[in-house]
């Protein structure tokens, strides 16, 4: 696991890296802030610890930059024991846990790990192509973040597409793992249901959606693909 270290104090910082790079972490450290928001930015790491008070740039304006282009990478803030404003603060800009100074380095690896192996879970419920994104608990659907209604049978089609974007899949094979039935010529079924889905995915695209390609695709004589990259 790489982990961005973003600390300005020289001596946490060197028994943190030490710490967790004897436990198997990668360790990038930086001690400012813009310079560490930068980083952040070109992505590759699993987890950012971050200080709050830093130099050229302070560790909550950081985080709000980050979340604010969406960089989700998982963030443990390093607070005071006294900062229960800034770590409610924090917690409300998208940070995933935070730890109080003075820390071991045990719990904060053990928060590392806890914290990696739930979002893992998390991302297993859902699927993600392009602006397209289905809950696969709540069975619910978003549309570069607008939550669209979708019908359980849309929805099943939905995910039967996307879990193999790219891919042209036949009317038959659709009526057999969505319906559960044989391929009848005469239906026009998915026809129906794929017109509906286009149509409401069309209305939760930003912009001009009559502009944006639409994320399923007709392949001429064949079927209907999720376009892998809309």
């Amino acid at each position: 696991m790489n982990i961005l270290l973003i600390e300005d104090e020289s001596q946490i910082a060197d028994f943190v890296c030490s710490g967790l790079r004897s436990r198997g972490f990668e360790v990038q450290h930086c001690e400012n802030g813009q310079q560490g928001y930068e980083l952040a930015l070109k992505g590759g790491f699993d987890a950012i610890v971050l200080d709050l008070m830093l130099p050229g740039r302070d560790g909550l304006d950081v985080l709000k930059g980050l979340r604010a282009q969406d960089v989700q990478t998982p963030v443990i803030l390093l607070t005071a024991r006294n900062e229960l404003g800034d770590r409610l603060t924090g917690l409300g800009l998208g940070a995933d846990d935070y730890l109080a100074k003075p820390f071991f380095v045990e719990e904060l690896a053990a928060r590392i790990q806890a914290l990696l192996r739930r979002l893992s879970g998390e991302r297993q419920n859902h699927l993600q192509v392009g602006p397209v994104l289905l809950d696969r608990i709540e069975r619910s659907a978003k549309v570069s973040g607008q939550l669209i209604e979708l019908t359980t049978r849309e929805f099943k089609l939905l995910e039967y597409l996307m879990r193999s974007a790219g891919q042209v899949f036949t009317r038959a094979q659709i009526l057999e793992h969505v319906w559960g039935y044989d391929f009848d010529p005469s239906t026009n079924v998915v026809d129906v249901c794929i017109k509906r889905i286009r149509a409401k995915l069309a209305s939760g695209e930003v912009g001009d959606a009559a502009a944006t390609p639409q994320c399923i695709e007709s392949v001429r004589g064949t079927g209907y693909r999720f376009r892998v990259e809309p």
